[in-house]
């Protein structure tokens, strides 16, 4: 993408616009709570995962851009304090002048980030396999085989048998 498009310009005005922090690896959390609590608006885009915590499936909202984050501040405002916040390293700019980000961009951020988490698997909860030889096909969860397959109990020639698939091939219903 050109630099010169509409996404980015340089400060012009002194209406509120965002810029992109950089922060200290691992630290975004920590930088956005430091700016909230100095009274600045931010913006830290997150999704949804599941991961296995201490032997259990969870879902845990992990930072969209780690180490970034978006903040939204007046050209005249006070960007005094932004050097000495816990955990933020710098504004992302070229030359030394912080770059404007276009506000239909975070906008953007905002609607796609929104979206519904989805509800972890428990035993005995029942799904449906969408992909592979037994597609369409009912089962019930029983538990996580590593991080990416799930054990299923799938009722076969009157015997229920103990499958072990991709969890991608499967959704709840």
């Amino acid at each position: 993408m050109n630099v010169s498009t509409a996404t980015t310009h340089c400060i012009t005005d002194t209406a509120p616009a965002w810029y992109l922090v950089h922060c200290k690896s691992r630290q975004d959390e920590r930088a956005e709570q430091n700016l909230l609590r100095q009274g600045y608006t931010c913006y830290r885009p997150q999704h949804s995962c599941e991961r296995i915590v201490r032997g259990r499936r969870q879902i845990i909202a992990e930072s969209l851009f780690p180490g970034y984050l978006f903040i939204q501040l007046a050209a005249d405002a006070n960007w005094a304090p932004l050097r000495s916040t816990r955990g933020v390293i710098r504004i992302v700019g070229f030359g030394g002048v912080p770059l404007q980000l276009d506000d239909g961009l975070i906008e953007r951020l905002q609607q796609r980030t929104t979206a519904p988490v989805i509800p972890a698997l428990q035993t005995g909860d029942r799904v449906r396999i969408t992909e592979g030889g037994f597609a369409e096909l009912n089962a019930i969860f029983v538990a996580m085989d590593g991080e990416q397959r799930v054990i299923l109990l799938l009722n076969m020639l009157n015997r229920q048998q103990r499958i072990s698939l991709p969890l991608v091939s499967i959704v709840k219903n």
